[in-house]
């Protein structure tokens, strides 16, 4: 059934008092805990876990996981907020939250039994434990169903070989729901999704990527080498793995949104601010039309993003069927993050270069919102599947 564009636009444009603690919450902390050591954890591949801690214990590790588990029980709108104001600051520190939340969390939130939400979603709400999710691989990024790692289940356990590549928190992840093939290669209902803790003989880390942008937030090979894993770590039954993954999907690409939104906040305001202050022929560069041009263009841009993103959260929250309108939203909003911040830099001119200035980092984390999670290119296939067959 597909959403009709009068319920799709019916959200209240309203900030409801959670958001505003939120953000002032966030903005504070982030401004505290994350803005002194940006470019120390950029420069060094620093992967800072005791901050996602500190965020555990202000529940933004938990953001839409429900009270009586840990969480906080907030909504999709509050979930963007915690992300956006993160992502101005540092985008790899978003770009964890993002995936601990929406990916590892919200797939066990999503379709986990009430024993297994019990026993995982406490630690993971509270940031006692990381979470990374698996899909990925070396040979089938894009072409999910060709994935190589198989589970067998062997007896009480299913034992899994292969490995999963480009995983957040691959190494440091206490817990990973993993991706893998239970039936034929190609077949949707060839895929199962099991959790793996850490310290399971036979599930290690392997490469660390050494990254272009999102230096700070960790992403690593994990590697299965007939790895034990007890049969009822299976989430939903066996070859629902792929069709929940998709699911989950549909409420990562928000996330992605928001990181990429909150990164096109950071150099926008950075650029303003510099526009206003730089003087170049006795007068402020934001008096040459240039300039304010370039800063027009952002700023709506980067309102016309938020639109897409706040509609897909509001959709995400009623529960309807979202699809198309997230994938819009992660497909706008990521390419305009990278104009934005290539913008930024260009406004800055040679100090925008330099590391001694935020744009350059900006500039860097921003390329990678438009792969992460579905590539610009599969969004396009996403909404156009979805347009066509409406």
């Amino acid at each position: 059934m597909h959403t009709t564009m009068d319920e799709a636009i019916g959200f209240n444009f309203s900030v409801s008092e959670n958001q505003q603690m939120v953000r002032g919450m966030v903005k504070d902390f982030a401004e505290k805990n994350i803005r002194p050591h940006v470019m120390e954890w950029d420069e060094a591949q620093i992967f800072p876990v005791e901050v996602f801690k500190k965020l555990g214990d202000l529940g933004l590790m938990g953001v839409l996981v429900p009270e009586s588990y840990g969480g906080s029980g907030f909504g999709y709108q509050e979930y963007v907020d915690v992300i956006v104001e993160v992502a101005k600051v540092c985008g790899s520190i978003g770009l964890s939250v993002a995936a601990h939340n929406s990916l590892c969390t919200g797939h066990i939130l999503a379709f986990g039994s009430e024993e297994q939400k019990l026993k995982w979603l406490p630690k993971l709400a509270t940031a006692e434990w990381l979470g990374a999710w698996g899909l990925t691989e070396a040979n089938t990024g894009s072409d999910a169903l060709r994935m190589a790692t198989t589970a067998v289940l062997d007896g009480d356990h299913y034992v899994l070989n292969g490995s999963k590549n480009w995983i957040t928190h691959g190494k440091s992840g206490d817990v990973a729901v993993v991706m893998i093939r239970t039936g034929e290669i190609g077949d949707s209902k060839g895929i199962s999704a099991i959790v793996v803790e850490r310290g399971t003989p036979g599930f290690t880390a392997g490469k660390k990527e050494n990254k272009l942008g999102m230096r700070a937030s960790e992403t690593t090979e994990m590697v299965f080498d007939n790895c034990r894993v007890p049969k009822e770590n299976l989430l939903g039954t066996v070859g629902e793995g792929f069709k929940q993954a998709m699911k989950v999907l549909d409420g990562g690409r928000i996330s992605i949104a928001a990181l990429s939104l909150g990164i096109a906040k950071g150099a926008y305001e950075a650029a303003l601010a510099y526009a206003k202050e730089r003087q170049q022929f006795g007068q402020p560069i934001a008096s040459f039309q240039g300039i304010s041009f370039k800063l027009a263009d952002m700023a709506t841009e980067i309102e016309a993003a938020e639109l897409l993103i706040r509609q897909a959260a509001d959709m995400k929250n009623k529960g309807l069927k979202m699809t198309k309108e997230s994938a819009m939203a992660k497909y706008f909003a990521s390419e305009v993050a990278v104009k934005a911040s290539t913008e930024a830099v260009q406004i800055f001119g040679g100090y925008g270069y330099t590391k001694d200035f935020p744009v350059e980092k900006f500039y860097r984390d921003s390329k990678l919102c438009t792969i992460g999670e579905g590539t610009s290119e599969i969004q396009k296939i996403v909404i156009a599947r979805e347009i066509l067959n409406a």
